[in-house]
């Protein structure tokens, strides 16, 4: 996996997992809120068999802390849309979890002719209910105790929260900064108590494969969201998972992908 930096910032940082193949069309894979491209390593290596994959940090977060503009879905959207020009890809599958599948969504309905595919995990602005509070606690969390309870949260009852996880975030809080980024983004993704929506039925009429995965047991953005979607977007609801999928259930999600993306 190739670790690239920004030159002179024309484009995101992000990891480019290559493909022994000649596909052309590769996977851009965007984080949620307070993550980084980190989160999706064993998403990448699992792709890679067959396609190519780019995850990107999205302003505010990894190595993106001090991009020149941060702040709500729509600013981040727009330097996903730069950094794809200045990579000269035309035309790519878009993977999006939680905040990133807002991002996504956006990226989606304003260059819609450049998206082959759109798969969006726990998505952002698919209903207004948003667990607020937690996001907010996330923000500010630095000590790795409270992020273990709080990263506990986002994941199913059944699973188990690796060891590392907790320490590994804590200790990202620690770059000057990035507690007071991610307080102004939540901010802007957090309307008082609830959350800006996005126009599913444009979504919808969008001439592209989109699929929506959720879990049950999602405590950030409640599962309800996903129902009563346009019977045109195909909606994939998996029982005892929580907010992160691609980490709770990385095969499922893996195969759902592809699938999209015209591969079996």
């Amino acid at each position: 996996m190739t670790d690239l930096r920004p030159a002179a910032q024309t484009h995101l940082p992000f990891n480019d997992q290559t493909t022994s193949g000649t596909d052309e069309t590769p996977v851009i894979l965007l984080h949620g809120f307070g993550g980084d491209r980190q989160t999706w390593q064993n998403t990448q290596t699992a792709l890679s068999a067959k396609k190519r994959s780019l995850a990107f940090d999205l302003p505010g977060h990894g190595e993106a802390l001090d991009w020149p503009r941060i702040g709500n879905a729509g600013i981040a959207a727009k330097a996903v849309s730069q950094s794809l020009d200045a990579l000269d890809l035309s035309k790519v599958n878009l993977v999006g979890h939680s905040m990133g599948g807002a991002v996504a969504a956006l990226v989606a309905l304003r260059d819609p002719d450049r998206i082959a595919s759109l798969t969006l995990l726990a998505p952002g602005g698919f209903g207004p209910e948003i667990n607020h509070r937690l996001l907010r606690r996330y923000a500010t969390t630095t000590d790795a105790e409270g992020m273990e309870v709080l990263l506990e949260q986002f994941f199913g009852w059944e699973f188990r929260l690796p060891k590392y996880l907790a320490r590994s975030v804590a200790e990202s809080r620690a770059k000057p900064g990035a507690t007071a980024t991610l307080e102004a983004i939540v901010e802007e993704i957090v309307d008082g108590s609830v959350q800006k929506t996005l126009p599913r039925d444009e979504l919808a009429a969008l001439n592209m494969p989109i699929k929506v995965i959720w879990g049950t047991q999602d405590r950030v953005l409640p599962t309800r969201q996903a129902h009563k979607l346009p019977g045109i977007v195909a909606t994939h609801i998996f029982e005892r998972v929580g907010h992160m999928p691609h980490l709770e259930i990385p095969n499922e999600v893996t195969r759902l992908i592809l699938q999209n993306a015209g591969e079996r």
